[in-house]
């Protein structure tokens, strides 16, 4: 027996039913969904520190938009806010490191 008590991807206890094990899950409340997407987002932010790939990339990007959607904004909302900022304060492509101001 493999425990996991994780969130985890819609498809996975079929990925899991289809090699012959069994999967035993249950749906989270709201809250507890939240608090699961919020270490979910640590764990994949985590896996991308150590492996860098471009797939890791895709499991934070999918957790962002779970939390997004479950905090009542839209993909769209979340895309549209990343644009402001980037047209009002820039983006990271000068890869500029501020050592400190002063006045």
């Amino acid at each position: 027996m493999d425990k996991h008590n994780k969130l985890v991807r819609d498809k996975i206890p079929e990925i899991i039913e289809s090699s012959g094990r069994k999967a035993v899950y249950h749906v989270l409340s709201e809250v507890e969904y939240l608090t699961a997407l919020e270490k979910k987002l640590q764990e994949e932010v985590e896996e991308y520190q150590e492996d860098k790939s471009l797939e890791e990339m895709a499991d934070v990007l999918e957790v962002l938009y779970a939390i997004c959607e479950a905090r009542g904004y839209t993909k769209k909302e979340l895309d549209a806010k990343r644009r402001e900022k980037f047209i009002e304060r820039g983006g990271f492509g000068r890869k500029l490191f501020l050592e400190y101001s002063s006045i």
